[in-house]
């Protein structure tokens, strides 16, 4: 594998693992009742129509069919790929759910 090669390879799986954490935090949001492009939106008010949170919006099911997906977990997911603002967003979210 040549150098170029390489590197459409490793865009290709960043990209793939990319759309895995926002699949991952778009379930998330699903199963806590939330909506996940209202929250995307107040960390990332400049990203409207992001196709790739669409996608993943898509492909979510409803919260009674799918796993748990622990905070501790999301916040990892949200962690590799350098989200801390909707991280805070997040936990604003967690503390609110707390409160109920």
């Amino acid at each position: 594998m040549n150098s170029k090669e390489m590197e459409k390879q490793i865009i290709a799986n960043y990209q793939r693992d990319e759309q895995m954490m926002i699949l991952v935090f778009a379930q998330w949001c699903v199963n806590n009742d939330l909506d996940p492009k209202e929250i995307y939106l107040r960390a990332y008010p400049e990203q409207v129509n992001n196709a790739a949170l669409q996608q993943a919006i898509e492909l979510t099911v409803p919260k009674e069919e799918s796993s748990e997906i622990p905070n501790t977990t999301l916040f990892n997911v949200l962690s590799l790929f350098g989200n801390e603002d909707l991280a805070f967003i997040v936990s604003e979210e967690i503390d609110k759910i707390k409160k109920k």
